[in-house]
């Protein structure tokens, strides 16, 4: 698939590229980035030439990941606010009509909805008839990701439990937290914020 651009007023997703690798190789050495996701730590300006020119690139055109760079609205080529991807999911029970969301945030760009504006646009399209069509859409976080499970439930996201040494990363088997998202799903919380959450901030 070529790829192509999401857009509402609040935020633009459109394909990183080469002149996006700076900002990614800087927003990638935080701590937090490091923390909650698989990319490699510590993260140098070689791993996100990588990740533009190879990752992204075959994602797309494989048709198994669609990465996008998150920028301010009406900015295709703006700065990077953040990265927002859905892939495919092979191999397992339903996968024909299965995908997963999964995205960060630069340290500057949280805590203003930037993030849940970004991952509406993709969970819609990757639900929609007019876009990959899937049945169901899953998220999965590290315990104690709450920021990420927060952005999962404001658009609806159901918690479907705790998967114990489940989510690999740099090579160690970490419990992660599941929920789902169906086509036709409301788009809002579905059920109580978890009591044992931290207080959250104003959004991410």
């Amino acid at each position: 698939m070529e790829p192509f651009v999401l857009r509402d007023a609040h935020v633009t997703l459109s394909v990183p590229t080469l002149a996006d690798v700076d900002q990614v190789a800087e927003a990638c050495t935080d701590p937090e980035i490091a923390a909650w996701t698989v990319v490699p730590s510590p993260y140098t300006r070689q791993d996100a030439e990588g990740f533009v020119t190879q990752m992204v690139a075959d994602g797309w055109g494989r048709d198994t990941m669609y990465t996008w760079a998150v920028r301010p609205a009406g900015q295709i080529d703006g700065p990077v606010l953040g990265m927002m991807g859905v892939g495919v999911t092979a191999g397992a029970p339903g996968a024909d009509g299965a995908g997963e969301i999964g995205y960060w945030t630069a340290p500057d760009a949280r805590g203003r909805g930037i993030t849940t504006a970004a991952a509406r646009l993709a969970a819609d399209w990757a639900l929609s008839p007019d876009g990959l069509g899937l049945t169901r859409l899953q998220w999965q976080a590290y315990v104690g990701n709450w920021p990420s499970r927060r952005v999962a439930w404001r658009l609806g996201f159901r918690s479907e439990g705790t998967l114990r040494r489940y989510g690999m990363q740099r090579g160690v088997l970490r419990d992660s937290w599941m929920a789902s998202l169906l086509a036709d799903d409301p788009r809002g919380p579905s059920e109580p914020w978890p009591a044992e959450a931290p207080v959250p901030g104003a959004g991410r």
